[in-house]
């Protein structure tokens, strides 16, 4: 059962460790409604595992996972998807020798648990809503496109709108903005912040462009070492020595 008023995406305490390397270390963080939280953090601390264990890719040594207030730490990633979370992956993730409306398209068909052997008739019958979805990432007029022939920027719009399909009320996303150039990196942040402030969806984003995190965070999660080293709001996150010192004199 969900809790209205718990926390989106709690985690409280994770580890993970490989082999006698521990990654994550007693990471907990929270998202609430109404909050886009960044997750930032030198190479190597272990924001991809963390993410991977929110989403269910991998199974935490020990802690919990609880999305709205329900535990969901045992929960394989597609029971995870039903429970509301929706994440995209740092490589674009979609399928090439498809078109934007297809792959749109195959989302539904997944969501809606329509079986493989129906495709023809499941396509057909959801593609208005497909097409609303790529409305919404700005992809209307390249829906018939293959998916290979988009821009970059264009894939990882695609890649949103399949996530969307999935109806998520909360949204992981691994660095949105990776390969992007000036232009690219501005529409996908515009793209972004009005689905998520129109379909009121919080956000967790791991991103390495302090200018993306800085324009775009309500608050900032640093994680060094598999740990929370500060939890808090931009401003004072970018002025935190700690930070300072963990990013090796880097520009935050």
């Amino acid at each position: 059962m969900t809790d209205a008023k718990a926390p989106a995406l709690e985690a409280i305490g994770l580890r993970k460790s490989f082999g006698a390397f521990a990654v994550v270390s007693g990471a907990s963080l929270t998202v609430s409604q109404g909050e886009a939280v960044a997750l930032i953090g030198p190479n190597g601390a272990g924001k991809s595992t963390l993410f991977d264990l929110l989403a269910g890719l991998k199974r935490a040594d020990s802690g919990r996972v609880l999305l709205f207030g329900e535990d969901v730490t045992q929960f394989s990633p597609w029971r995870r998807v039903r429970r509301g979370l929706g994440r995209s992956f740092q490589v674009s993730s979609v399928f090439s020798s498809f078109t934007a409306l297809e792959n749109v398209q195959l989302g539904l068909l997944l969501v809606h648990r329509q079986a493989w052997r129906m495709v023809g008739a499941a396509l057909r019958a959801h593609r208005f809503e497909a097409e609303a979805l790529l409305e919404q990432v700005g992809l209307a007029d390249r829906m018939n496109r293959l998916a290979s022939e988009l821009s970059y920027g264009d894939q990882r719009a695609l890649e949103l709108a399949v996530t969307l399909s999935s109806k998520p009320r909360i949204l992981l996303l691994d660095e949105p903005t990776a390969g992007m150039g000036v232009e690219e990196t501005a529409a996908c942040l515009r793209r972004v912040k009005a689905i998520t402030a129109a379909q009121d969806i919080p956000v967790l984003f791991v991103e390495h462009d302090m200018s993306v995190v800085f324009s775009y965070a309500t608050r900032v999660v640093v994680l060094v070492a598999g740990q929370v080293l500060v939890d808090g709001k931009p401003e004072d996150v970018r002025a935190d020595q700690r930070v300072r010192d963990a990013y090796f004199g880097e520009a935050i």
